[in-house]
């Protein structure tokens, strides 16, 4: 193998790797809070599943100069094993997770500690969703532990 050809590997762009891990960062974190409050939304809720590909199509197209736009470990972690390349995997490793971990803290505080009713994309069908909680779980008080 040539070792310019990367099969696609995720690498960062020109601006290093601590600009490439912000922009990870970023972008899942964004991505992650827009699900997050559009889909527990009561007029948002049903748009949610034309919000996450219109943001991903949008940080294709800007952000991946920045950091290859990754936004997810697996996506990779295969071309990473195909090309043999390890340098920089840590930042995707690292950096979507924690921002969407991120998101996931900020939405739970701007709620005040209020469940998600359900962070499904798309409901647009008569099957009941697995993921959604049922009202009277909803209506249960949480308990956060410092």
């Amino acid at each position: 193998m040539h070792r310019a050809v990367r099969y696609a590997a995720t690498v960062p762009g020109v601006y290093g790797n601590a600009v490439a891990f912000l922009a990870e960062l970023a972008v899942s974190f964004t991505l992650m809070s827009a699900i997050l409050f559009a889909s527990n939304h009561r007029i948002l809720g049903p748009y949610t599943h034309y919000f996450a590909p219109i943001m991903v199509a949008a940080y294709i197209a800007f952000e991946a100069p920045v950091s290859g736009m990754s936004a997810n470990p697996a996506r990779t972690f295969g071309p990473a094993i195909y090309a043999s390349y390890w340098n920089t995997l840590w930042i995707y490793f690292i950096a979507p997770p924690l921002g969407m971990l991120a998101a996931a803290e900020v939405f739970l505080l701007a709620r005040g500690g209020k469940r998600p009713y359900c962070a499904k994309l798309h409901h647009h069908n008569h099957t009941r969703c697995i993921f959604c909680i049922p009202d009277w779980i909803a209506r249960r008080p949480t308990y956060r532990y410092a």
